[in-house]
């Protein structure tokens, strides 16, 4: 039945403090929290192999995809590999990759992180952000990839 909400899709980004290398993955679970102080949220799954290198960078990098991103998210959403093969990608102020293409990019770091079943729900807050692209967003709905149709 969840599925019959429309959500956008974010990509999640950063640059592992180990290797230098971008990491990233997708989410459709992104919300605003707060105004003051600025604060942003999104669930990531326990079983996350790419949440480690993401939390350990510091800084983090939230993209809003748009239409046109539908294989950048299966791309990021994909287990192993080199997640960002192919991808174009600038610095953020904070240093984490934003998209080419992206619709809004959102510096942040982690403020805290709270167990709920099998996620954690991950409230970063906000030290940085701007619209980058004009373009429909990309949206997830009942299991598929799709588009915003004003």
């Amino acid at each position: 039945m969840l599925g019959r909400f429309a959500t956008g899709v974010v990509a999640i980004t950063a640059l592992d403090p180990v290797t230098g290398e971008p990491c990233g993955m997708a989410a459709n679970s992104f919300t605003s929290v707060s105004l003051d102080p600025p604060l942003v949220a999104f669930c990531v799954a326990h079983t996350s192999t790419s949440w480690p290198r993401l939390r350990s960078a510091g800084r983090l990098c939230v993209n809003v995809l748009a239409e046109h991103h539908e294989p950048v998210s299966r791309q990021l959403a994909a287990r192993g590999g080199d997640k960002f093969a192919g991808l174009t990608w600038t610095s953020s102020p904070g240093g984490s990759p934003v998209l080419d293409g992206a619709l809004a990019w959102i510096d942040c770091s982690v403020e805290a992180e709270h167990l709920a079943g099998d996620h954690l729900i991950v409230v970063a807050r906000v030290h940085d952000l701007d619209a980058y692209a004009d373009r429909g967003p990309l949206v997830f709905f009942r299991g598929g990839y799709g588009r915003f149709d004003a």
